[in-house]
């Protein structure tokens, strides 16, 4: 089986979890193609247009004609659809979710993908006119030594809309196939086939055993340095992936119908912790998008807001062994005024080996716009240095953001924080005695843990989580939990 093959045959297998949406499906492949009726039956009970069955989680329902026609579009049932396919490595944590290592081009006719160009970011990059305009953000260029930016790290927006209208952008100066005639844009991260795996059970490929929590490490050794201590061509390293892909996909066939429940409540959960989003420069398929939570997009909210976007520059894929934990504190001083604190604790438990080394991150803080930077602690100049580093400031999407430069040596511990006078529209809620925040998880990331410790004027009425037991009847919220998608938080006092 080729590579293009094990694209092929995963892409149609991500897109039938991804239309997927009663508790039976009926997946019907016949001469490279889905079922046209069948598709478009799935794909508007996964729009949610069914009364009977509200959608949740802040999601919008679609009506019937709207779903007919994104489905029929969608899937080319009227005319071709080309969509580029990103596959964005989280163990490489970029602020859009992962390193784009490998790319893809699909054109779906008529429900029947068709590859156009399946291959490593690098080649593309290296490959491109030197001459168009390709200004990297100062991070890049300071921290990876990059005078130019390249497809590859594109995906610098936190905003996954923004961050893939501009790989697109990219993909187009860079002169990739079909660039003129993409109609979406998808991606998503290695989490999605562990979670799979999670299901099907562990599959043996070549005498190496992958599991839902090897499957990363093991898939990134053998391609990158295992087919070289087996004597395997340089140009046929990829061979895994495909054989690979062909067992996963066989394994998943066998359990699709008794275990079906699990595999859609894995595509729900997926698309909930932002493993999987998409975007298109077609309006209308992006309205769609955005109703059903998809598009990964910045919140707009008008209360108290906070964002921590890590970006991974030059440190291997280390962030498999970085425990991270999200601090959040709020106080009010003498003269009235809050100050917030957002504080990252990096805990590195990894050594320096082929996979990981030193975590060199650039990290920003996004907050409401009117808030007022006062200082940064841990910020860094270099690797190792005991200098502070330069401090960033900017606006972007409507969020004011604060950005920094950290390094923390394999075994060790470090922390980054931002200060800062919250704006003058929080210090109003927070005098109304009624107190919102959400709290957004960033793309891609896993098992972020995330810490409250409000001091507020007043004692607590009410408070959305709910505290744990014993710390209620005073002034002071305090709760912990995982952040695995975003979180709402709400506090009213008396």
């Amino acid at each position: 089986m080729t590579f293009k093959r094990f694209v092929k045959i995963s892409f149609l297998t991500i897109l039938a979890l991804l239309v997927a949406g009663g508790t039976f499906i009926f997946f019907w492949y016949r001469s490279g193609g889905l079922q046209q009726t069948v598709i478009q039956k799935i794909g508007k009970q996964f729009l949610s247009i069914d009364e009977n069955t509200p959608p949740e989680n802040g999601q919008t329902s679609i009506d019937g004609a709207a779903a007919t026609n994104f489905v029929q579009e969608f899937f080319g049932l009227r005319e071709p659809q080309t969509y580029l396919i990103m596959f964005l490595n989280n163990t490489e944590l970029r602020p859009g979710g992962g390193f784009i290592g490998t790319y893809a081009v699909v054109t779906m006719d008529k429900a029947n993908p068709n590859i156009a160009k399946v291959e490593g970011t690098e080649v593309l990059d290296n490959l491109a006119p030197k001459n168009f305009p390709s200004e990297p953000p100062a991070p890049i260029r300071e921290y990876l030594g990059l005078d130019r930016w390249y497809f590859r790290d594109s995906n610098w927006s936190p905003d996954f809309k923004i961050s893939a209208a501009k790989s697109l952008d990219l993909y187009r100066k860079e002169n990739g196939v079909l660039a003129d005639d993409i109609d979406a844009v998808i991606g998503f991260t290695p989490t999605l086939v562990e979670d799979l795996l999670r299901i099907s059970g562990p599959v043996t490929v070549n005498e190496v055993e992958f599991t839902a929590d090897n499957f990363t490490e093991k898939l990134e050794y053998e391609v990158e340095y295992g087919f070289a201590k087996k004597n395997v061509p340089f140009e046929q390293r990829k061979k895994m992936l495909a054989d690979l892909a062909k067992t996963v996909i066989i394994s998943t066939a066998k359990n699709a119908f008794l275990h079906w429940g699990e595999y859609k409540d894995l595509v729900e959960k997926m698309l909930a912790e932002k493993q999987m989003m998409v975007y298109s420069p077609n309006q209308d398929f992006q309205k769609i998008f955005e109703s059903k939570n998809w598009a990964g997009e910045m919140s707009g909210v008008s209360y108290d807001y906070l964002m921590w976007v890590d970006a991974n520059l030059g440190a291997l894929k280390t962030d498999w062994a970085i425990e991270r934990e999200l601090t959040y504190g709020l106080n009010q001083i003498s003269d009235g005024r809050y100050v917030a604190k957002a504080k990252m604790t990096f805990n590195h438990r990894g050594k320096f080996d082929w996979r990981t080394t030193r975590y060199r991150d650039y990290a920003r803080v996004y907050v409401p716009v009117g808030s007022k930077l006062i200082r940064v602690n841990g910020s860094m100049k270099s690797d190792k240095s005991s200098d502070p580093g330069v401090v960033d400031q900017g606006i972007e999407n409507g969020r004011q953001w604060f950005g920094a430069f950290i390094s923390i040596e394999p075994g060790r511990t470090g922390e980054l924080s931002f200060e800062y006078f919250v704006s003058p529209e929080v210090v109003q809620r927070l005098k109304a005695n009624d107190y919102r925040l959400f709290v957004q998880k960033q793309l891609g990331t896993n098992n972020v843990k995330l810490s409250f410790q409000l001091n507020l004027s007043n004692i607590l009425a009410f408070a959305s989580p709910g505290e744990p037991s014993g710390r209620h009847g005073d002034n002071k919220y305090e709760n912990s939990m995982i952040l695995k998608k975003d979180i709402e938080l709400e506090v009213r006092t008396k």
